[in-house]
């Protein structure tokens, strides 16, 4: 049997579960996830390795009509992995409306790529509800095949990796077989710790917000780890920090947890918080935290 191996690459508008889908299919925690949109600000490669395949996932940004440079980064994300796709999961639910984003969608049609529609959270909806759902995205995607799914309870998840590895191309692998992500583990940190602002501050602040790993050094017993919380503006500083650093201990100890877990080692996290004024439309911070701006 040849080997075959292909980018898969999942997109779609924000919230109809993305991330949830990557990391059931990849089988490990690589995406945050929370309610919030744009959650996912870049794009993460997820890849799974059996003897006769490689399947590279790609959970991309929800795409969206930017407001601000780092928005415009997040949507060119997404219209990449347009480009370099051998299979692409175009991702809904059943509350989205078919036209919620029509300029990527015609993007979506235009591909030469085998397209899977995948319409999520079907447990939210009833069986008349979806039959009409499908009738309509068969209409408006009338050359790809459509999953109606449950990402978050694994319903029909099974069918879709049974597919994808169908409709992969015979080639060699890409990347070498022990591999899980093209991401460093700073990155995973710096994601646990966003993650955690996301859920625990409200409006603006978890937009505003970009974390960077200083410092990252393995010792004997554990691994110690400074981070920095970026902000956009000054008063955002002590609403991060909360009344005597009560919130960004909360932050700190939540996020520990899940970076102990996932790199399977103890860990001394110390979080700092820094005014980088409006950096979400500075070019220099852009590039500093992996937004390409080319």
């Amino acid at each position: 049997m040849k080997h075959k191996a292909g980018f898969v690459n999942i997109v779609g508008n924000p919230n109809v579960g993305k991330s949830t889908l990557t990391n059931k299919l990849v089988g490990e925690r690589l995406s945050i996830i929370t309610s919030k949109a744009q959650t996912t600000r870049h794009r993460i490669l997820g890849i799974v390795n059996e003897e006769n395949y490689q399947i590279i996932y790609s959970d991309t940004p929800g795409v969206l009509k930017p407001n601000y440079k780092l928005q415009e980064s997040m949507l060119k994300f997404s219209r990449t992995a347009l480009q370099d796709a051998d299979v692409i999961v175009y991702m809904t639910d059943v509350v989205e409306k078919i036209d919620k984003n029509s300029d990527f969608l015609n993007s979506v049609k235009k591909t030469d790529a085998p397209v899977l529609l995948i319409i999520n959270k079907i447990d939210k909806s009833d069986p008349q509800e979806l039959d009409n759902l499908v009738e309509q995205w068969s209409k408006e995607l009338p050359n790809a095949e459509i999953f109606p799914m449950s990402a978050l309870r694994g319903f029909n998840t099974d069918n879709l990796d049974k597919r994808i590895k169908e409709l992969l191309p015979e080639a060699d692998p890409y990347y070498d077989k022990d591999q899980l992500t093209d991401k460093p583990t700073r990155f995973f940190v710096s994601e646990f710790i966003r993650e955690k602002i996301l859920l625990y501050y409200q409006k603006e602040i978890p937009y505003s917000v970009e974390v960077e790993v200083e410092e990252y050094k393995e010792t004997a017993k554990r691994v110690d780890i400074r981070a920095v919380i970026h902000v956009a503006r000054e008063s955002q500083k002590g609403i991060i920090i909360g009344h005597k650093g009560s919130a960004l201990k909360k932050v700190g100890t939540e996020a520990r947890k899940d970076i102990e877990k996932f790199i399977e080692q103890k860990v001394f996290l110390q979080l700092y918080v820094k005014v980088s004024k409006d950096w979400r439309e500075n070019d220099r911070n852009l590039r500093n935290f992996g937004y390409d701006q080319k």
